[in-house]
């Protein structure tokens, strides 16, 4: 009778602890683990930017093609202030506790953290835009 009753107790510790795992393992990155992943994705190419402002801030003149490189050096200045801006704004939403998921989010926060979700995307395709933007006219100006 006492083994079974050892036998009945660890099955069901065993069954709770795999179905515990299980659930785990499903689950994939949680909504604030992905835009943060946007955010560190694209956070190190705010050097890049610095630098292609650098490169194009040279070439702006009042010619037809320094006018173009001063769009281009605008668009990325652009870029790098929206990223600033979305940091700050994040900043003041959420605390620590709430991006290192230690407690559930508010209904209010949960809200929020939906609207930068879609700013952040928005943001990843104005930096890569601008990056690509400005590339390319450099890119076009050195073959000639």
């Amino acid at each position: 009778m006492k083994n079974i009753l050892i036998l009945l107790v660890c099955s069901v510790l065993v069954l709770t602890t795999a179905c515990k795992e299980e659930k785990k393992v499903d689950e994939g990155p949680s909504q604030m683990e992905q835009v943060l992943a946007v955010h560190d994705e694209v956070m190190p190419k705010m050097k890049t930017i610095g630098n292609l402002v650098g490169e194009l801030k040279s070439k702006v003149d009042s010619t037809a093609m320094g006018q173009q490189y001063e769009v281009a050096m605008k668009d990325l200045q652009n870029a790098h202030k929206s990223m600033m801006d979305w940091m700050q704004n994040f900043g003041t939403r959420f605390d620590q506790d709430d991006i290192r998921m230690k407690k559930e989010l508010t209904e209010q926060k949960q809200q929020w953290l939906d609207e930068e979700e879609l700013k952040v995307k928005a943001l990843k395709e104005e930096i890569n835009g601008s990056i690509e933007r400005a590339e390319a006219l450099l890119n076009k100006t050195k073959e000639n």
